[in-house]
């Protein structure tokens, strides 16, 4: 192996998103030498995260111009779907599922996250995948955002439990809206285009979070959304 392969090798070790690229790029660049295998699996077993960096910069890279097509898609609440600033420098778009564990453990951090930054606005799209009760939750959601009452449908709900009978009953008497789900044409609208975007975004399941150029397919944290939320407000 030459000295600036070798180089490139160490530097890819470095770690970070560039750290990430160099090594994606040093893998197709060593496959061709049987001495440099072995130097690549050993930088692997030293900075094993190297591998989980390439894979979301080229996750990142993959889905970005699907992003950018469908921003003002993505971005645009329905009706009141939304919470924090009226003036967003910043937009987190949450796909979820009111019976999904991973989006309840995300709803702390979420909520943190909305209190700590005033530039930050948090688009909820419905995302119903766990059965009936999900559908039924999702369109009393968007019965409470097209009243306005949003906000209260979606705490009130959380705060009773997975969706039920009686926990859907609790929340649609907070936002003040009917407690038996309608079948609009203009929720089922709604819901078949938040399938579609999950769809072109790769969506794996629930969480998914869309902020920037990135898509992030987990519960990942609130450290995690805040270093997202912080990437692209750098890149405006």
């Amino acid at each position: 192996m030459n000295r600036n392969r070798g180089a490139l090798l160490v530097a890819a070790a470095g770690g970070g998103a560039i750290g990430a690229g160099l090594m994606a790029a040093a893998l197709v660049f060593a496959a061709s030498s049987p001495v440099s295998e072995t130097i690549v699996r050993g930088a692997l077993e030293r900075h094993p995260e190297i591998l989980v960096e390439t894979a979301d910069l080229l996750r990142d890279r993959q889905y970005a111009p699907t992003i950018e097509s469908n921003r003002l898609a993505l971005e645009t609440p329905f009706g009141s779907s939304w919470k924090g600033a009226a003036r967003p420098d910043v937009t987190l778009v949450e796909f979820y599922d009111y019976a999904c564990g991973y989006c309840r453990a995300s709803l702390p951090h979420v909520d943190r996250l909305l209190a700590e930054d005033k530039g930050l606005r948090v688009v909820f799209r419905e995302l119903p995948i766990l059965g009936p009760e999900s559908v039924s939750a999702a369109r009393l959601a968007l019965a409470a955002s097209k009243a306005g009452r949003f906000g209260a449908f979606h705490d009130a709900l959380y705060a009773a439990g997975n969706p039920s009978t009686e926990t859907l009953a609790i929340a649609a008497k907070a936002a003040g809206v009917a407690a038996t789900p309608v079948e609009s044409p203009e929720y089922e609208a709604e819901l078949k285009r938040n399938f579609e975007l999950a769809g072109q975004l790769g969506a794996t399941g629930t969480p998914l979070f869309v902020v920037g150029d990135r898509v992030i397919n987990a519960a990942i944290g609130y450290d995690g959304l805040k270093k997202a939320i912080a990437a692209a407000r750098a890149k405006g």
